[in-house]
């Protein structure tokens, strides 16, 4: 089956008589050159004998010389070694393996340093479990170097010294007059933590610790502790699943801390004529929806419904729920492919609710479900709601004495953070371990300064028997020290806590050193205690159906709280590469939104529009909620559920948050009990928000970008059905484009030394975005601003883009019409044909990742006329910077719109406040890339320092280059698989067998360009 849909980007595309996308499709810039302001002089004009020789001659060297005269760049005198480290190597990358725990991400990652400096997050790949980085993982080294962290530790908000600190605490602790101590902390899941807490409560006897996270599991961790007895969540591994279904859990994205989606991308590439089939239930679209083979828009309350229908029909018991005839049909067709995978069949959910997860666990339970581990749990969750609100109570009434603060901002994220501000009041003595004065760090009496985690040592039992380490990859920028070393010095001891973690290390049976250099060890211990929790009421599967069966839909709308892929909780709100991510289905960057299906929005009079620039412009909405009430910006998102909204969390940060980052609005206030389900009320509010989103921006006009078939043809083994070869005409004969015939260009011969290909498996990329930050940090590319991102100037060299289509094909909208019966009804031709005319109720979704095509018939070189773009014979398309004038020529003749101009010098100016106009946010630069100047153009090099740094280290050990070795910032981000780099004249690569699979496709295959980017057929399971 050939591609026959339409592709879409947005729902504005679908009006033909849109004169302003039309415009967008068909102009090469959204902004008009403005040529009238040096060759609008008609006398001059007529008069002038110009020929386009010499005007090149002109462009080509009196503007290079007036750019250079303009645009001269500083001069920056180095400073040499006295005495050279002796593990330092000038110019030689180090990699140490470490461990991120900030209490929403929890990775096994390589930290890359050059001169001692940490300028990159690499995945650690040898890690058995969560070794790979997302997209905030790479970002956070960005956040070391952040001006906003706090220096020195804080005595009532004054910087003062360790030791004033020390003493002033300890007196104070020592006369609390018989009040409890709270260790209010982050989900650490660290056993050496867990133990140095448990010293502190020797010292002091009534300490009580008790764990919060931000974002919640409480149903989850609440249904798992009452039928396995350990605080923590099931595992998943997806790669052999035959069935998987999910209601409301984007486990692709960050349902459950993520880390699910290497796995998943295993088991949808199709193999042996197999891969897995995903059915998602679900109201916002999410990155799960977005790569499902059926995805179904419902409410929370349907959801519910569904969940009880499957646990009936799987495992028994009555379940008297009222859904549609369609969705009843589908759970049936449901649950019968999951009775027949068996035990490669699996069920998620990602209701708050304990009585939904207790039914899941006992499904899969009955599915004897081996992609389900519930034996060794994951970790990374351990928080306790219920125990966070005994303790505001227990502040409120004045017997909590001394409260100590780490890794959490209740004060930002608590739902109700300001009855928790009263309760401190009522608290003697307030700590706060934080690396920044953020909101409730405000509050407190002390901040006792913590360095970044790049900075520290740490143990993570990120999954049970499975401990990753962390070890300093720099030394603290700041006068800093860990929470650890402190609660060790309060409690008596004089132990450091390098030492204490290497003893309690080793006391495992581990290696120090073999654990400290693979960055992680297996243990037998006993995983560490989550502290002090509030027990759950246990309920019987009995009651849990009940419950999900008689559940009440709420007369207003459905508000779903999520976290986005940037942000995620929002701890890393001060990182600019992160807040200029475009989001991954919306596409906007620098936001947060209501999203709002195109039936709701019409109800309620709220419009979205596009601008003559492209950019998109939107109402405002009033969300209410129990006496919570904001205002927000609507943006419509095509396959949201109708009578539902969705807001992402982690915004409108302000305490210790540089002002071009405080962005949004905070949901926090909405997430009541630790809830991502609430009922609210929505007003339009009107006015206009100006959103910085890029879904409109770099449009290829039409043409075949994505292909796709469906299994059944794909396993049919025609080529020339799913993925044919584009024709043109020669002598009025259909010629594959192909063929030497048709070629416009003089071949070489590119069979000697490297040839490099990259390859794009559209099946297995999930659109997470970890490739585009981990570009970011390789290649020294620069953040814009929300201002500049919505005039389309945005730096990104690689960017993800999203397609929507219609649900199915033109053939099967054909076949639905003929199907047609009567007038009314799921099947009547009155809603019929307005579901043809609504392909935004429920679109399917393909994410392509677009970089430079280095072509081997490059379109860019012709056009340039000083010859800083030109092709290498390792197949990349160079650009020399330093003799780019910028004519923006090769911009113009580029059909895959990839190419990036500099509008304004970015480094060094402060009308770009980010991190490159300071010298502590240099540090993070790539001495291997050039930062490039005002004028220039730049684009994706396909990481030539990289690839050049493997031929000379094969060189230098006198070895020949195994497959795998050579790799981008791109290919080494992409745990999935999706993204594959290799050198094509190794006849043994992968990559080789990849662009000599019957899958393979070039983008705009027609145009003849011959790219050396070659992608995967996308292929569904439907």
């Amino acid at each position: 089956m050939a591609t026959t849909k339409k592709y879409w980007k947005s729902t504005a595309q679908l009006d033909e008589s849109n004169e302003i996308v039309k415009n967008l499709e068909q102009n090469e810039f959204a902004t008009p050159i403005p040529t009238n302001e040096f060759l609008g002089n008609d006398e001059v004009m007529e008069e002038s004998a110009t020929t386009r020789r010499d005007f090149l001659k002109y462009v080509g060297f009196s503007t290079a010389a007036a750019s250079l005269a303009a645009c001269e760049g500083p001069v920056i005198y180095s400073v040499p070694y006295v005495n050279q480290p002796e593990q330092i190597i000038p110019g030689m990358a180090n990699y140490y393996a470490t461990t991120i725990a900030d209490g929403f991400d929890f990775a096994s990652i390589l930290v890359k340093t050059r001169e001692g400096r940490p300028i990159k997050i690499e995945s650690n790949r040898d890690a058995e479990f969560r070794g790979h980085a997302n997209a905030r993982v790479h970002a956070s080294v960005l956040s070391l170097y952040d001006n906003n962290r706090l220096k020195t530790p804080l005595v009532n908000k004054v910087e003062s010294t360790w030791e004033t600190l020390d003493n002033e605490v300890a007196s104070k602790l020592s006369n609390l007059n018989g009040k409890s101590i709270a260790v209010l902390t982050q989900t650490f899941a660290s056993p050496s933590t867990a133990a140095i807490i448990e010293m502190f409560k020797e010292k002091y006897t009534n300490v009580r610790h008790v764990t919060y996270d931000a974002v919640s599991e409480d149903g989850a961790l609440n249904a798992f502790e009452a039928k396995y007895g350990v605080r923590g969540l099931a595992d998943y591994d997806f790669t052999d699943a035959e069935t998987i279904v999910s209601i409301g859990a984007d486990f692709v994205g960050n349902w459950q801390g993520g880390g699910f989606d290497k796995g998943y991308s295993a088991s949808r590439v199709p193999s042996n004529g197999k891969m897995s089939h995903h059915v998602q239930f679900e109201s916002n679209m999410t990155l799960s929806g977005a790569n499902a083979d059926l995805r179904y828009p419902v409410t929370p309350t349907e959801q519910k419904y569904i969940l009880a229908a499957l646990y009936s029909k799987l495992v028994g018991g009555a379940a008297n729920v009222s859904l549609s005839d369609k969705v009843s049909k589908v759970v049936e067709q449901t649950a019968q492919k999951l009775s027949k995978a068996g035990s490669k069949a699996v069920v998620l959910c990602g209701l708050p609710d304990q009585a939904a997860q207790q039914l899941v666990l006992a499904i899969n339970e009955k599915l004897n479900s081996t992609i389900v581990d519930t034996a060794a749990p994951i970790l990374t969750r351990q928080g306790s709601r219920l125990a966070l609100e005994q303790l505001v109570k227990d502040m409120q009434a004045g017997s909590i004495g001394a409260l100590f603060i780490a890794g959490v901002d209740p004060i930002y994220s608590y739902d109700d953070s300001d009855a928790f501000a009263k309760a401190m009041e009522k608290v003697s003595l307030k700590v706060s371990f934080a690396s920044r004065e953020d909101a409730t760090a405000q509050k407190c009496d002390y901040v006792a300064t913590t360095p970044h985690y790049l900075e520290s040592w740490g143990d993570t039992e990120i999954k049970k028997g499975l401990v990753s380490l962390a070890q300093p990859t720099i030394r603290p920028i700041f006068d800093t020290r860990q929470m650890q070393d402190t609660l060790l010095k309060w409690s008596g001891s004089d132990e450091t806590y390098k030492d204490y973690l290497k003893e309690t290390s080793v006391a495992g049976g581990a290696s120090w050193s073999k654990a400290l250099q693979d960055g992680f060890f297996m243990s037998n211990g006993t995983p560490a205690a989550s502290g002090f929790t509030e027990m759950a009421a246990p309920i019987s599967d009995s009651n849990a159906l009940s419950q999900m069966a008689g559940a009440k839909k709420p007369s207003g709308f459905e508000l779903i709280l999520y976290t986005k892929t940037g942000l995620g909780d929002g701890s890393q709100a001060n990182n600019p590469w992160l807040q200029e991510l475009p989001d991954p289905i919306t596409r906007t960057t620098w936001d947060n939104y209501v999203t709002i299906s195109q039936k709701d929005a019409e109800q309620l009079g709220i419009e979205n529009e596009n601008v003559a620039n492209g950019g998109l412009n939107g109402n405002y909405v009033v969300v209410k909620m129990n006496g919570v009430e904001r205002k927000l910006p609507a943006l419509i998102q095509p396959g949201q559920a109708q009578g539902t909204i969705g807001i992402a969390l982690g915004y409108g940060k302000t305490a210790a948050i540089q002002s071009e980052m405080q962005t949004g609005v905070n949901a926090y206030p909405f997430y009541k009990g630790g809830s991502a389900v609430q009922a609210v009320t929505v007003e339009n509010a009107g006015g206009s928000h100006e959103f910085a989103c890029t879904q409109l921006q770099n449009t290829m006009m039409g043409r075949d970008i994505i292909r796709e078939t469906d299994l059944a043809t794909y396993i049919s083994g025609d080529k020339h059905e799913f993925n044919p070869v584009p024709e043109v005409s020669l002598n009025h004969i259909e010629t594959p484009v192909t063929s030497p015939d048709v070629d416009l260009w003089t071949s070489f011969d590119r069979s000697t030394g490297h040839h490099f290909n990259m390859s794009i498996d559209l099946n297995a990329c999930t659109g997470c975005g970890a490739c585009v930050i981990a570009c970011h940090a390789e290649n020294n590319v620069p953040v814009v601003g929300k201002s500049e991102v919505r005039k389309s100037r945005d730096m990104h060299w690689l960017r993800i883009d999203r397609y929507y289509s219609s649900t199915d094909s033109f053939e099967a909208d054909e076949e639905k019409k003929d199907g047609f019966d009567g007038l009314f009804g799921d099947n009547g031709s009155l809603g019929g044909f307005g579901e043809l005319e609504q392909p935004a109720d429920n679109p399917q979704v393909a994410f392509m990742a677009v970089m430079c095509q280095h072509c081997n018939h490059a379109p860019c070189e012709t056009v340039c006329p000083v010859a800083a773009s030109s092709h290498g014979r390792q197949g990349q398309n160079h650009m020399a910077y330093n003799r780019c004038v910028g004519t923006r020529y090769c911009a113009n003749n580029c059909p895959y719109k990839v190419r990036r101009f500099n509008w304004f010098l970015y480094n060094g100016n402060d009308e770009f406040d980010y991190h490159m106009n300071n010298d502590l946010g240099r540090m993070v630069i790539n001495p291997d890339v050039t930062v490039r100047s005002r004028g220039v153009m730049e684009k994706c090099s396909m990481c030539m320092q990289m690839t050049q740094m493997t031929i000379l280290e094969a060189k230098k050990d006198g070895r020949m280059i195994k497959d795998g070795e050579f790799a981008t910032a791109c290919s080494n981000a992409c745990s999935n698989g999706a993204i594959k780099f290799g050198d094509i004249n190794d006849k043994d690569a992968e990559i080789t067998k990849l662009k000599n699979s019957d899958r393979m496709y070039h983008l705009l295959e027609e145009v003849g360009t011959e790219p050396n980017v070659i992608y995967q057929v996308k292929v569904r399971n439907s």
